[in-house]
């Protein structure tokens, strides 16, 4: 995360709309639940990132977090989630693909790196 100051009035820059949801989105996926005390937000797909890599899992990843972003994010109206392994990284690519509720932009489309962290 930056903390980027504005130089007209020494405070924190302010993210809104598309910025302020990807975000959101990239921290849901990211929380594993339970993570945070007193909220049952977050994700399962820590757990799944340790299952043997197959289209299967990638199924299970897209699943998992497709509820994730439907239950907890309602500025969104989510068209796809793709999950992708890439064996030689031993990691999943995610692409998230949403539009903004609301909001007259553009479809957007989120891009994460899912790997195992010891």
């Amino acid at each position: 995360m930056s903390f980027e100051v504005n130089p007209l009035n020494n405070d924190l820059i302010v993210l809104k709309n598309e910025t302020t949801i990807a975000r959101s989105i990239r921290n849901l996926v990211s929380t594993i639940i339970g993570e945070a005390p007193y909220s049952d937000k977050g994700c399962n797909v820590y757990n799944l990132l340790f299952e043997q890599m197959s289209p299967i899992t990638e199924s299970l990843l897209e699943s998992e977090v497709s509820e994730t972003i439907n239950r907890f994010e309602p500025r969104v109206n989510l068209e796809s989630v793709v999950a992708t392994a890439d064996y030689d990284n031993n990691t999943y690519n995610l692409v998230v693909t949403y539009t903004i509720v609301g909001i007259d932009v553009p479809t957007q489309q989120l891009t994460l790196v899912l790997e195992t962290v010891r």
